[in-house]
């Protein structure tokens, strides 16, 4: 009997290993298939999804409205579904004018496959087909955009974009997006295929762009830097890319660490005499002090809502691609010097600003939420000399000292309740949702009173009772 259960145990035991052998061999192949799976990393990558830290600050500037272009948005929300037939009529206008068949761009893009999907972060899921006419269906309608904006004579009378201006403005800023691009190489291989009549005016698709977004775009003094794309000397990667590229030119070495963290705001540079002068560089970061004179010249700068989507993409792509933190280390440095209403009122009058928004404080709000999403880098940052330089001329004549005082004090006010804003909103989106939400709050909160009410009384009364 005790054998017949040693041998029992022993076969048990044996048919409890084989089990695990078969779950370890199970789990190994699953895992194999896992990896075998993963998509190559690819040094072509240029398009990239925007942080979740990025997206928390302002989620909308980084999401289409009204029209997706590539994979990662397409077949969003229902109102860019809605610009899916406008884009298919461009891409009949586009054939059209082409003289090639339909069949000869589908093979066209169908042989760039491969290489149009390395060029994103994001592993894409759709199948061979749904890629390659998402792809040739939003690059022609780009390119479309673009011809038909520099040549009014080609539009339908019947044009539903072009006829309402609210539209084509909300496309050419969903065209400002990181999310919403496709890669350089496949406008400029469709734009080759053009019958060459039709461009009069226009020859090149740098040519096309460059009227498209300098016609649009509120950064003064950045005509000169289109230059450097018509003759080819730098490779576009795609809009953001070249919006980037084109406000900013470096004119030192980056590499340069940061002694003092914090630096005097417009208005207390302004009382310790500092004179401030419009620069008449077209380079975004070219911000210079001359030290002998006490002269800080900036580069004009608009406060918009345009203005905003350009540098937070532009910020984003940075982050996701370049080692250089030009946008990043601008916009610290910008939220430095316009802590305040008052500095940006300053720098109005003197015209070196422009402001776009309802007031002031919406415009020092605006630079506040954009540094949100910034990093300071101590050990390497652009406008590092220029800290220094700042930092070490302001010195406050002693008959100002208590006028500068008193300001400073009402910076740190005004940052205080733009702190207690920001804490009545979150509360207001946490917990007033909805009217039984609030009344729940208010209940809680007032049975909580009661019961200290009910505590102070009960300590009272055996106090007397003692």
């Amino acid at each position: 009997m005790e054998f017949v259960d040693r041998e029992r145990k022993q076969i048990m035991s044996n048919i409890h290993l084989i089990d695990i052998i078969d779950i370890e061999d199970a789990l190994v192949d699953s895992m194999g298939k896992d990896l075998q799976s993963l998509w190559p990393l690819s040094t072509k990558c240029v398009i990239y999804k925007v942080s979740e830290r990025l997206r928390r600050v302002k989620e909308s500037a980084y999401t289409p409205k009204v029209v997706s272009i590539g994979p990662l948005h397409h077949g969003g929300h229902q109102g860019l579904r809605a610009m899916e037939e406008h884009k298919l009529r461009y891409l009949k206008d586009f054939i059209d004018r082409t003289g090639e068949s339909l069949k000869f761009f589908v093979d066209f893009v169908r042989k760039n496959e491969a290489k149009l999907r390395s060029c994103y972060a994001e592993t894409i899921q759709f199948s061979v087909d749904e890629f390659v006419k998402m792809i040739l269906v939003d690059a022609a309608f780009i390119v479309e955009v673009l011809l038909k904006s520099s040549d009014r004579k080609l539009l339908d009378e019947n044009d539903r974009i072009f006829n309402e201006l609210w539209l084509i403005k909300d496309i050419w800023t969903d065209m400002l997006l990181l999310e919403n691009q496709l890669p350089f190489f496949i406008l400029e291989d469709l734009f080759e295929k053009y019958n060459k009549e039709v461009l009069s005016e226009y020859p090149t698709l740098v040519q096309l762009i460059e009227y498209f977004f300098k016609f649009r775009m509120e950064s003064p003094g950045i005509e000169d830097r289109w230059e450097e794309f018509s003759s080819g000397d730098f490779k576009i990667k795609h809009f953001v890319d070249l919006l980037r590229h084109v406000q900013l030119k470096p004119v030192k070495e980056h590499q340069m660490k940061l002694k003092k963290l914090t630096m005097p705001n417009v208005t207390e540079l302004h009382e310790a005499g500092v004179r401030f002068q419009v620069s008449r560089s077209e380079n975004l970061i070219d911000i210079k002090f001359d030290k002998k004179n006490g002269i800080l010249e900036i580069p004009s700068f608009i406060f918009s809502a345009e203005t905003e989507l350009i540098i937070r993409n532009s910020l984003a792509f940075e982050q996701h691609h370049y080692s250089e933190n030009y946008i990043n280390d601008y916009v610290i440095l910008m939220n430095q010097l316009f802590e305040t209403p008052m500095d940006i009122e300053l720098l109005v009058k003197e015209g070196i600003v422009e402001n776009r928004f309802n007031n002031t404080r919406e415009g020092s709000d605006f630079l506040y939420k954009l540094a949100g999403g910034a990093i300071l880098d101590q050990y390497d940052f652009y406008f590092a000399s220029l800290y220094e330089e700042l930092n070490s001329f302001y010195i406050i004549p002693w008959h100002k000292y208590w006028k500068v005082t008193l300001h400073r004090w009402n910076a740190k006010l005004y940052k205080w309740n733009k702190k207690l804003h920001r804490w009545k909103e979150d509360l207001k989106e946490k917990y007033f949702t909805s009217p039984w939400a609030a009344i729940s709050i208010f209940a809680a909160i007032f049975l909580f009173i009661l019961t200290i009410i009910q505590t102070v009384c009960s300590v009272m009364q055996s106090g007397k009772a003692k």
